[in-house]
């Protein structure tokens, strides 16, 4: 069978509601993010981390904004489920579902400042660091190898390189904010600070992943309308 020649069941209705779902509920973290940057200025987004908005006043937003992130995973599961075909399409399905653990994780523990020592970290905080853990690099193997599959699809393959372009700056995105920290942190004495500029690619990184979230959904609600 021709590479882009796979043929799959119509999607449902089911589906098409699963995909609005995901999409809206990226949208509102999206929302709820940007919100957190004016109400909360007192994080500097240039060097701290999002999840710290977590910590204090209005902290339940960003709870309620990575709970948000993780319905929009688990919603995308089920609206493109139907659509994989392939070993790597369903190994990229398992990890979506592994992000989405992760990201409720992260959103029930809140974690601890980046700026706290080794020795007062808390339980909650150290959660929180194994939701980021889980959730972090497995989202950008996910979109990856659902993009792949999915452009394989008759009816998705005209959306193939758009869906790969968007995969590709999740993990783009999450490399350059990982290597920021393996080359800066050691240069400011293992400790974060201004000098350690992670901030924004940290935005950059979920904002990515919102992108191709919506990217998928915004296709399956297409081919179903």
């Amino acid at each position: 069978m021709p590479k882009n020649d796979i043929e799959v069941k119509p999607l449902t209705a089911f589906s098409e509601r699963a995909a609005m779902l995901s999409f809206a509920a990226a949208a509102l973290f999206l929302i709820l993010l940007a919100a957190l940057h004016v109400v909360k200025p007192e994080f500097d987004p240039s060097w701290r981390m999002i999840s710290e908005y977590e910590i204090g006043r209005y902290g339940w937003v960003m709870q309620g904004a990575f709970l948000f992130l993780a319905v929009s995973d688990v919603a995308l599961f089920v609206a493109v489920r139907s659509q994989i075909r392939t070993i790597g399409g369903r190994i990229g399905l398992a990890l979506l579902l592994l992000s989405a653990i992760g990201v409720t994780i992260a959103a029930i523990f809140t974690t601890d400042p980046i700026t706290a020592n080794k020795d007062v970290i808390t339980s909650h905080g150290n959660l929180h660091g194994l939701g980021f853990m889980l959730g972090a690099p497995s989202f950008p193997i996910a979109a990856v190898l659902i993009s792949l599959s999915l452009g394989r699809v008759q009816t998705w393959s005209s959306a193939r390189r758009s869906l790969l372009w968007v995969a590709h700056l999740t993990w783009i995105t999450f490399l350059i904010m990982c290597a920021l920290i393996f080359v800066l942190l050691p240069q400011n004495g293992g400790k974060f600070g201004p000098n350690v500029i992670i901030g924004w690619p940290n935005r950059l990184l979920v904002v990515a992943n919102c992108a191709w979230l919506m990217l998928v959904s915004w296709r399956a609600i297409r081919l179903r309308g």
